[in-house]
């Protein structure tokens, strides 16, 4: 930062403080937006989309998607719990699916991968979950291809096109932005609720990651191979066929695995229009706070988080066998015969006894009593505790400092954004704060934007408090980080949902509650990125310093902290985003801030309300990202990186 880009931000600063400070003086119009700036951006978001609708027939086109996506619900929902629908084969016994899933899990990754796959579908019919996971898997295995298909044709089109991926880059950054509710609000007015809509919310959803990784895959493949496709006589089709993608194959295929997570979230979450499945069954129980069964319904969410997350990494990270000339198909088909089989035998077992066909709730097992039984224990001893845990916090730290961020003046707020953005990135960064924060305001809900603000400021401060430790002390030992990465790869795995099973049973429907959430949500991405920064310290530093004399400390301290500084900052980011898609869900137990207006939103299909507070939270996430990629590439650049 230069001397001259210091004092303009220094100024604008000083000028943010004497705004709070004279804010009793101030004209009103400086406290909060003045009505004549408060534009009707909802009512000009709903004339377009009713002209959309009525005058241009989209409703038609959108209702002729649906039924396509109807019919291929249809299929999936007979084969997998036998809905009367064609072709009307199913349902697939449950044995049959779990050896499946076991031989694909062996073919990918070996005994402890199929032990995982196939024990995920044990589980869940012992349990007596099983029609409530396959209409939860039936969407994702719709929603699964369409997203693919998609991000594959965007993500190509876009590496053909600079022009197109300029214009597709910014879509991208807000879509990746938003929230989970921002999407659902306008498939509702088009399609309805139920399973099509879902489908329909879980494609949009999760195209953008596939779109991402086939550009970036497509970049990286080496020239010389390109050449050598010509050399071959390959058309461009061919090329783009035959050679490019092939040989992109492990980004597209890590673009996929990221597709099938982001499936599997908002499958979940789209339990709020009329989705059934696992994920209304959990928002049921947690509303009726059922500890015992939500548990339940929570492992197995995890637990099809975990395979689904593994299975398709293990496809991205295994290359294709190729065998000799001369191999005997016998042997060359080996796991098919076997997994044959094995459907053979389950089959006639299902044959048999109808246990394995579908296990009956009656039969089904349940640690439900037993659970209910200890967290009754648990929370009857913890009682004393989180009670004055939650009447301290509430009391003394987020009710003082929700009133502290709604006291601030706007103006104050504006200006130091825009000093914040000025000593980063100078005049571009200040203008760039402004552009993002500035029509917030203009939309007439800056209170309760503020609200999420000092919710996620809360909850990433305290993950941070509590993530860059764990992660300094997991850095500290290779085995010991080895372990807290593979910690985190299976948390982040898990749907946001399940972050509010055990604060809601610990602290009740409250902030407490949402700000614990928030924080157990958001602390993953600060201990992977310390680990993985401090880790990424050259050795050869390290080694100088120690040489020079130099404590572990020391060390720690004036070497590894600040040469990882920027790679934690990424993990800070993330955890922003984390913060504010999770203060969204956690709405619905219990907060004033934007989610609970998205929620109302959802419920009376207001989409001009439902897409403004949408784009007031893409734009927060997208100013903080902002921010923190230019100072990144500044403290890289100062680094000599």
């Amino acid at each position: 930062m230069t001397a001259g880009q210091a004092r303009v931000a220094w100024g604008l600063v000083a000028l943010a403080a004497a705004l709070v400070m004279l804010r009793e003086s101030l004209p009103s119009g400086l406290v909060r937006p003045p009505e004549w700036m408060v534009l009707p951006f909802a009512d000009w978001i709903n004339a377009a989309f009713a002209f959309l609708r009525d005058d241009l027939g989209l409703m038609t086109l959108t209702r002729a998607f649906s039924d396509v996506m109807e019919a291929c619900l249809d299929v999936t929902a007979n084969l997998l719990y036998g809905k009367n629908r064609w072709p009307h084969l199913g349902p697939i016994p449950w044995s049959v699916i779990a050896v499946s899933a076991g031989m694909v899990g062996f073919a990918l990754g070996g005994w402890r991968l199929a032990a995982l796959a196939g024990g995920t579908f044990v589980w869940i019919a012992v349990m007596g979950q099983w029609q409530w996971a396959m209409e939860t898997l039936s969407v994702i295995l719709v929603a699964t291809p369409f997203s693919v298909a998609l991000g594959l044709g965007f993500g190509v089109l876009a590496w053909r096109s600079q022009a197109f991926e300029r214009l597709l880059n910014p879509i991208l950054n807000i879509a990746q932005s938003m929230p989970h509710f921002a999407y659902m609000i306008p498939v509702v007015v088009f399609i309805g609720v139920g399973p099509k809509a879902a489908a329909i919310v879980t494609i949009i959803f999760s195209v953008p990651p596939m779109i991402r990784m086939t550009l970036l895959g497509l970049r990286k493949v080496p020239p010389e191979v390109v050449e050598s496709g010509k050399m071959s006589g390959a058309t461009r089709w061919q090329l783009l066929t035959r050679v490019r993608i092939p040989t992109a194959r492990t980004d597209i295929l890590i673009g996929v695995n990221q597709v099938v997570m982001q499936c599997l979230a908002m499958v979940v979450l789209a339990s709020f229009i009329g989705m059934p499945g696992l994920g209304q069954k959990l928002l049921q129980l947690l509303q009726a706070l059922k500890i015992g069964l939500s548990i339940e319904i929570g492992i197995t969410i995890v637990l099809l988080a975990v395979m689904l997350d593994r299975l398709s990494k293990a496809w991205a990270m295994k290359q294709p066998v190729h065998h000799m000339p001369g191999v005997r198909w016998i042997e060359r088909h080996r796991l098919l015969l076997i997994w044959l089989g094995l459907v053979a035998l389950t089959s006639a077992l299902a044959w048999l006894h109808p246990y394995f066909i579908e296990v009956e709730r009656k039969q089904a097992l349940s640690m439900a009593g037993p659970v209910d039984a200890s967290m009754k224990v648990f929370i009857r001893a913890m009682t004393p505790v989180t009670e004055w845990l939650r009447w301290f916090l509430i009391t003394w730290v987020l009710i003082p400092l929700r009133d502290a961020f709604l006291w601030l003046p706007f103006a104050a707020v504006l200006l130091l954004l825009a000093g914040i953005g000025w000593a980063v990135g100078g005049r571009r960064s200040a203008l760039v704060c402004l552009a993002f924060f500035l029509p917030i305001a203009m939309s007439g809900w800056w209170d309760r934007a503020m609200i999420t603000v000092y919710m996620v400021c809360v909850s990433v401060l305290v993950a941070v408090l509590i993530g860059v430790p764990a992660g300094l002390w997991g850095a500290a030992r290779p085995v010991r980080a080895a372990r807290l990465l593979f910690l985190c790869d299976t948390f982040q795995t898990f749907p946001s949902f399940i972050y509010l099973i055990p604060v809601v049973m610990l602290f009740g429907v409250n902030d407490v509650a949402v700000v614990a959430s928030v924080v157990v949500f958001a602390t993953v991405p600060i201990i992977r990125y310390t680990i993985e920064g401090i880790l990424g310290v050259p050795p050869e530093i390290v080694e100088a310093s120690s040489m020079s004399g130099a404590t572990r400390g020391q060390i720690m301290r004036h070497v590894q902290l600040p040469l990882a500084l920027p790679t934690m900052m990424v993990g800070a980011n993330q955890s922003v985003m984390f913060s504010l898609f999770m203060v969204i869900i956690a709405a619905f137990i219990g907060t004033q801030d934007l989610g609970q207006e998205m929620q109302r939103a959802l419920s009376s299909t207001d989409v001009g309300k439902g897409l403004v507070l949408g784009f007031a939270v893409a734009f927060m996430g997208l100013m903080v990202d902002h921010l923190i990629l230019r100072w990144s590439d500044g403290r890289h650049r100062s680094l000599g990186f």
